[in-house]
């Protein structure tokens, strides 16, 4: 497959043929991708949001009033679901929400993500990620010319220092490294651009079986 290389400073570029990029016909993969998405946010959730019932609510002990005789409607403790302050009924508690999926499905899904990205042209791939400085007008010019709008994601293996510190405060661009790379990684970013290293080690991933 034929991909866009930049030049370090993003000012020429070329057509490159990539083997060992992943190929796909058809549908194949894409149930894998919707399921690796859907498991790494649920993994992401923390699940400590709680809430408390009306038996671990503070106080109300006492009932409020005698039973009959007030004209008021009967009430056994101010800590009820229907009072301020009172317990609440099938609130959320701690729980976890982490899902499980297979090996081969996630490497699966990588690969068709990865396919999908690069079939769109929206995986780019720069010579190396190198400033003269570490400042972060030179890195946004650099990706300005290679993705002047949207969401950009950057990928080394791994990062110099210097470039890393010049591109982090860019509001639009997000860093990850080769190693981490995930599904939803190649699927929520507008452009991803990929240095020479990073895309070999990508492709050593993908033939490799690695998810």
């Amino acid at each position: 497959m034929k991909l866009t290389v930049f030049s370090s400073d993003g000012k020429t570029s070329s057509e490159k043929d990539f083997a060992g990029l992943p190929t796909f016909e058809g549908d194949k993969g894409l149930q894998a991708v919707k399921e690796v998405i859907v498991a790494i946010n649920a993994n992401n959730r923390q699940g400590t949001h709680s809430t408390k019932t009306r038996g671990e609510v503070r106080g109300g002990g006492k009932k409020p009033w005698r039973q009959k005789g007030t004209g008021r409607a009967r009430a056994g403790s101010i800590r009820s679901p229907l009072w301020v302050g009172g317990g609440v009924v099938f609130g959320p508690k701690p729980r976890d929400y982490s899902k499980k999926i297979n090996g081969k499905v996630k490497a699966l899904a990588f690969s068709r993500a990865l396919f999908d990205r690069a079939a769109a042209g929206e995986l780019a791939v720069i010579e190396q990620f190198a400033v003269a400085q570490p400042k972060t007008k030179l890195v946004n010019e650099v990706v300005g010319r290679i993705a002047p709008k949207g969401k950009v994601l950057l990928v080394d293996a791994p990062f110099a220092i210097e470039a890393a510190r010049a591109a982090r405060n860019i509001q639009r661009v997000s860093l990850q490294e080769a190693a981490k790379l995930n599904t939803l990684d190649l699927a929520q970013y507008q452009k991803i651009i990929v240095s020479t290293k990073a895309l070999e080690a990508i492709i050593a991933r993908v033939n490799g079986g690695k998810n």
